[in-house]
């Protein structure tokens, strides 16, 4: 039986060329849409994480302050379980990076050759694992760091904190939209494809109804249709994961320029076989379901 159940399946697929070829293209623009949401989830995660990850706090030191004193505070800050980094710049190269910044205004320039001494302190540049933990970072600095607090001159989280926090609130809110608008196409999707799907069994009707006289069990009058729609899945698959190549190719250069570093194309090359592996997985058992439950109606179970 499992063997003429598959045979059957075949052979109507084949033989409803045209209604198959409409409902794998129906299945495939369902699965291109499932795919395009993975892209753009990616594509999100990945600038946001790009974006939080140039968000940072900065301590400034005093000039008198002690190297010992800068790198044991380091220590103390990096034992904390919300830090992701802490990076050490010393008062030299703090003044090197102040000069190639303003290496094009002459006026700063020639005040700084002048002077006989460096007039900048040591810093300590602080990631953080997530932008709601800077606060906690910046309240330990200013009344928690004990006796190495006489040593910093300004933490500028305090001035900064109002673009952290929006920045935070935009970080969110672009991940619940993505997830919302992610959840409204993929049932808008699955709605149209079952119906595709069960517009399609209802061209065999008939057909079903004279096998039911005939004393064919259910299982065996729904068998080849589900296996009709295990091969809607797998071609729809196939043209969805083709119609990817050219599109990403075409946008890769794009999308690395402007959301910094980011490409498409890299992406769905390093990811074929798992992105291939998702929409065959969903566009199987969306396809076989739909038809399952198709059947079921004409065959009054």
């Amino acid at each position: 039986n499992i063997k003429r159940i598959i045979k059957a399946g075949f052979v109507n697929f084949w033989r409803n060329g045209w209604i198959s070829l409409a409902t794998v293209l129906v299945v495939s623009i369902t699965l291109f849409t499932i795919g395009s949401l993975i892209f753009s989830r990616s594509l999100l995660s990945s600038t946001l994480a790009q974006v939080k990850d140039k968000v940072d706090i900065s301590v400034y030191f005093k000039i008198n302050a002690g190297e010992e004193e800068i790198l044991a505070l380091k220590e103390s800050i990096l034992s904390k379980d919300e830090v992701k980094s802490v990076e050490y710049i010393s008062s030299e190269q703090a003044l090197e990076n102040f000069k190639e910044r303003h290496k094009n205004n002459a006026l700063i320039t020639q005040s700084l050759d002048e002077l006989s001494e460096n007039p900048l302190g040591a810093a300590l540049n602080i990631k953080a694992n997530d932008t709601s933990q800077y606060e906690g970072i910046a309240r330990f600095l200013e009344s928690g760091a004990g006796s190495q607090n006489s040593i910093i001159d300004k933490i500028n989280y305090f001035q900064n904190k109002i673009v952290i926090e929006r920045l935070a609130k935009i970080i969110d809110s672009a991940k619940k939209l993505g997830f919302g608008i992610s959840v409204i196409l993929i049932v808008i999707s699955v709605l149209v494809t079952f119906n595709t799907i069960r517009m399609a069994i209802y061209t065999s009707r008939d057909e079903i109804s004279v096998m039911k006289l005939v004393g064919a069990g259910n299982k065996y009058i729904s068998g080849p249709f589900i296996v009709e729609g295990i091969m809607y899945g797998f071609f729809a698959s196939l043209i969805a994961m083709f119609l990817f190549y050219p599109i990403t190719l075409w946008l890769g250069p794009a999308t690395q320029n402007f959301f910094g570093g980011f490409n498409l194309f890299e992406y769905y090359v390093s990811n074929f076989v798992q992105l291939f592996l998702i929409l065959l997985a969903f566009g199987v058992a969306l396809s076989s379901l739909s038809s399952f439950i198709a059947t079921r109606r004409y065959l009054k179970v």
